[in-house]
């Protein structure tokens, strides 16, 4: 940053630079206040390998038994700053109160630890502030030296445990006795690791040896890898689950049946490994289980079980039930497991996550166990299944007030008011009814660079159904343990988000299955709404830049149809208003004549202002979509077995078909917009949409990551539409898609040059994106980010078709025609909150002229595209 610069505007950076000063000052003068003489704050672990890095090198440092005080503000421990800045008469005394419950924490014990510690004229204080210090503070780190000789034990155990049998670790202490601070170096020779020989197995039971043959393709372990014993500890789960999923009830349950032995006799670096699976000492043969009695009691205690109950059964399932609350058959279809099948333990766990995803029940008590016998002793081979469940509360009411920061607000507020009705007609079956509002800002339409206010009041109603609503039985077709789910919405809401207020209606009837833990699909069918326009005489009035554009261009007009007999008094009709501003604006459109008189000046002003009607018409629609949508998502983010997780999510909706069959009448159309026919005399739409999000995560150094996303979305208009409705359609910009632009910021649609004022407003039908970005955790608390997107939207018409103006997408330009932003990101997680902060920086306009389309030479490193942000943004 310049001298000038800060010159021209010294306020702008005085609160930043007072706050760096106080920090600086704090962190200087603070951190070794109380660290007593002779001893020294611990500031630094460091660690040096003397040999090349190993991917496992990341995980060492948990192993060090004392940890430097944590840094909350990335370069200096906050904490540490508020402990010294408390009273260090108090510490002792404020060390030990802290140790108390919140509940005994009052003046009564801080006066009964004055007299202990002999402070008898503190008694009656309240220590207020000392006490908030010491909350918010940590004690510094003193340097214990035997601690820092444990853990280079615990770091050599822990490579030995990797593979690494002849490491080294030693370490040195470097200390400063002026400033009593001190750092612990370490270091680490991996020297060569002890590799897997030959791999053998001695599996007694025949079954279970050809179960592990079956899957032997799946097994993690191979000759010639490292010896590593979290990998033979994942082999022990991996071989665990497949028995206990093929009938092998409690297989493995003392973890002393399956292990293997390394022979090191003979050699420390090459070592032969054979994997023992075995029942007892004895080698009793393994028992396939099968379920036997499976009983679901529905009470409200424990204790009314089974005396305060009365039986019923449905297809060999028993349930006990103290009243006629829930039918039998509503929780007949929770229940995966079946009497008199191979025992697997998924289906007792999917069975257990049904009744608590039916949001109407607790668990009181999940057991599986083995029957006794006719003595004491049990059958080992049938396994009874009990489900004890108490209601929930018939209404849950909940208040609530999030901020947000969505694509098109800016930080807002949104109280909420939430009811949930439970087990509406004794099926489990949930109503659950909001009323919400947002309030917050938007870019204003008459001045980009102002906002305006912008609010949405939305009441919904959802009832859910934990079935299918379907006419006949589905379950040879789908399988209870897809879970099946119905739901039926209705909702409606008004908002005023651009000026030009919107009343919406929505309905739809959704189906849902989980086929496993990765892949869900997602029908909905008659999803029907229902957008109406308030004001849409008002558009000029809220488009200011629009009414510039379009009186410019009549005033164009006006000069050159005085020399036109046909049309010369077209302007005196206007100003008398015989004629409306559409009848202008469709004379000047049709007029072939015209655009041959323009200068290249005058070209532009025509293209802008064909670009404002469309926006126009768009803009100001009354439009009913009625449409079924199929979405498929497979996800392994969040999965403990995809380290390297996948996405995608591929979304088909078809809309209009239905509603073309009813009616033939149309309405009068736009200036652009042909004549559409309509139902209640609002134009229907019809199209087909396909939408495509895939990302892939790669994990580097244990916690780095890299994550790569494509969207590609289409949108085809057929029938009784030309153009995608625009709540349909696609934009640009916001926090999770190109964040050098904010949303509706001016990109697109492809290099069109169209008045910005004009073109910030448009979407269009067809989009790709891709982002790129690199995630780099400081802490866990905070992380950082390298990014860089990539992408823009276009029309799929063709050239010179109506309501074209060069925003077609062509194959061979459509690389060039994507804008291209990047920058940095700092995101801070909080509890389960992530907040996030992305400063993004324009790289490749298409939409500024040629020779001003790569911004280096227009970089401004102080004024960023800001983002802000709850969540990652994919």
């Amino acid at each position: 940053m310049s001298c000038k610069h800060y010159k021209n505007s010294p306020q702008k950076y005085y609160k930043i630079i007072s706050f760096a000063t106080f920090v600086g000052l704090l962190y200087a003068c603070s951190t070794t206040k109380k660290v007593p003489d002779g001893e020294y704050l611990l500031t630094k672990n460091t660690f040096e390998f003397e040999d090349k890095r190993e991917s496992i090198d990341d995980e060492l440092k948990d192993y060090v038994q004392q940890k430097p005080n944590k840094k909350q503000l990335l370069f200096m421990p906050l904490s540490l700053g508020f402990y010294n800045m408390a009273n260090p008469k108090y510490d002792t005394l404020l060390n030990e109160y802290m140790t108390y419950p919140d509940e005994m924490r009052n003046q009564k014990l801080r006066d009964s630890l004055f007299l202990k510690y002999n402070m008898k004229n503190s008694v009656g204080k309240t220590l207020f502030l000392d006490r908030l210090l010491h909350s918010w503070g940590t004690p510094p780190v003193i340097l214990d030296q035997t601690r820092s000789e444990k853990s280079t034990e615990s770091i050599e155990k822990r490579l030995i445990y990797r593979g690494f049998w002849n490491a080294d670790v030693h370490i040195k202490h470097s200390i400063d006795s002026a400033s009593k601070k001190a750092a612990v170096n370490y270091f680490i020779r991996h020297n060569d690791p002890t590799y897997i020989k030959d791999y053998y197995y001695n599996i007694t039971d025949p079954t279970v040896k050809g179960l592990y043959w079956q899957k032997l393709d799946k097994s993690l372990i191979r000759s010639g890898q490292r010896l590593d014993q979290t990998v033979l500890e994942k082999e022990v789960t991996r071989i665990t689950d497949l028995m206990r999923e093929n009938g092998y009830y409690r297989f493995n349950s003392s973890n002393e049946e399956v292990y293997f032995v390394a022979d090191s006799l003979k050699s420390k670096k090459q070592i032969p490994l054979t994997l023992e699976i075995h029942k007892d000492s004895a080698d009793h043969p393994y028992k396939v289980a099968t379920i036997g009695n499976i009983d679901v009691a529905i009470v409200n205690e424990a204790g009314d079980f089974p005396k305060n109950t009365i039986k019923d059964s449905l297809r060999r399932i028993r349930f006990h039930k103290m009243d006629n609350s829930y039918k039998t058959s509503s929780l007949w279809r929770a229940v995966i497991v079946d009497s008199k099948k191979v025992y697997d333990q998924k289906n007792l766990d999917l069975t257990k996550r049904n009744f608590i995803a039916m949001n109407n029940f607790s668990i009181l008590k999940a057991r599986d166990s083995l029957r006794r016998g006719g003595g004491t002793s049990p059958n080992d081979s049938i396994v009874d299944v009990l489900y004890v469940l108490k209601p929930l509360p018939k209404y849950e009411l909940k208040l609530g007030t999030d901020i947000n920061y969505s694509q098109l607000l800016n930080l807002g507020v949104s109280p909420s008011v939430d009811l949930t009705t439970r087990n509406i007609f004794k099926g489990a079956e949930n109503l659950s009814t909001s009323i919400s509002g947002t309030f917050g800002s938007i870019r204003s339409t008459k001045n980009i660079d102002k906002k305006d206010l912008a609010y949405e009041i939305s009441a919904q109603a959802s009832l859910n159904f934990p079935r299918l609503l379907l006419p006949f039985d589905y379950y040879k077709l789908l399988p209870k343990r897809y879970t099946p789910t119905s739901s039926i919405l209705l909702g409606a809401s008004v908002q005023n988000n651009i000026g030009l207020g919107r009343v919406n209606f929505n309905t739809g009837l959704n189906y849902q299955a989980n086929v496993n833990d990765q892949v869900s699909h997602r029908l909905t069918l008659f999803n029907t709404q229902v957008s109406l326009t308030k004001n849409k005489d008002a558009y000029y009035s809220y488009f200011a830049n629009d009414e510039i554009i379009r009186d410019n261009t009549f005033n164009n007009y006006f000069a050159y149809s005085k020399n036109i007999p046909d049309i010369a008094n077209i302007e005196d009709q206007f100003r008398s208003g015989q004629v409306s501003i559409d009848y202008v604006s469709k004379q000047i459109v049709n007029d072939i004549n015209y655009p041959g008189t323009l200068n290249q000046k005058g070209q532009d002003l025509l293209t802008a202002f064909k670009g404002t009607l469309v926006n126009k018409d768009r803009q100001t629609q009354d439009v009913i979509i009625s449409s079924m949508i199929y979405n498929f998502v497979y996800n392994e983010i969040g999965k403990k077995d995809y380290p390297n997780a996948f996405y995608f999510n591929g979304k088909v909706e078809l809309a209009g078909n239905i509603l073309s069959l009813f009616n033939q009448k149309r309405d009068a159309g736009g200036v652009f917009a042909s004549p559409q026919r309509t139902i209640f005399g609002i134009p229907y739409a019809q199209f087909v949409k396909f939408d495509i999000d895939t990302r892939k995560y790669f994990k580097f150094n244990g916690n780095q990551t890299l994550v790569l996303r494509q969207f590609i979305g289409v949108g085809i208009p057929y029938g009784n539409s030309k153009d995608m409705p625009v709540i349909k359609s696609y934009f640009n910009g916001g926090s999770n898609d190109i964040r050098a632009w904010v949303a509706f910021g001016g990109l697109g649609p492809s290099d069109s040059q169209v008045d910005e004022r004009v073109r910030t407003y448009m979407t269009n039908n067809l989009k790709l994106t891709t982002n790129i970005e690199y995630r780099v955790p400081f802490n866990e608390m905070y992380e950082g980010a390298v990014f860089t997107d990539i992408g823009n939207t276009w029309s799929i018409r063709k050239p010179g078709e109506n309501n074209s103006y060069g925003d077609e997408f062509k194959f061979n330009k459509f690389l060039g025609q994507m804008g291209i932003g990047s920058g940095i990101g700092l995101r801070v997680n909080i509890a389960y909150i992530t907040f996030r902060l992305d400063l993004a920086y324009k790289i490749y306009d298409p939409n500024k002229p040629e020779g001003e389309r790569w911004r280096f030479k227009h970089f401004q490193p102080f004024k960023p595209t800001p983002n802000i942000a709850f969540g990652y943004p994919f």
